[in-house]
């Protein structure tokens, strides 16, 4: 099955896409499948919480799972932390993402 997503690159600029939940995807490599932003400037880490370059605000959270503690302590680092920030590799996509519109953070 598949489901939409909204995502709001750095520059401003609303995606639509369509992604599948059944492929073990995050939200971190939806961007970087779409090729959302430029390569090597979202997930430098691979997904591993060891960076922050695939930091995003959830504007519409549609049931994200709760922060576990590396997370809080890899977003505790960032200039740019919001409420809403997430790290977009800590968010599987399943169907309860439908719908759920993200904005990528600033680059440090």
């Amino acid at each position: 099955m598949d489901i939409t997503i909204y995502i709001t690159d750095r520059k401003g600029q609303p995606h639509k896409v369509k992604v599948p939940t059944d492929m073990a995807l995050n939200l971190m490599q939806v961007v970087q499948a779409y090729e959302i932003e430029p390569l090597g400037t979202v997930g430098i880490c691979g997904g591993k919480l060891m960076c922050s370059s695939c930091h995003c605000y959830v504007l519409k959270d549609v049931n994200t799972p709760e922060k576990r503690d590396m997370e809080e302590a890899t977003l505790s680092r960032l200039m740019h932390l919001k409420s809403n920030s997430r790290l977009s590799c800590q968010i599987p996509i399943t169907v309860a993402m439908e719908g759920i519109e993200i904005a990528l953070a600033p680059i440090v």
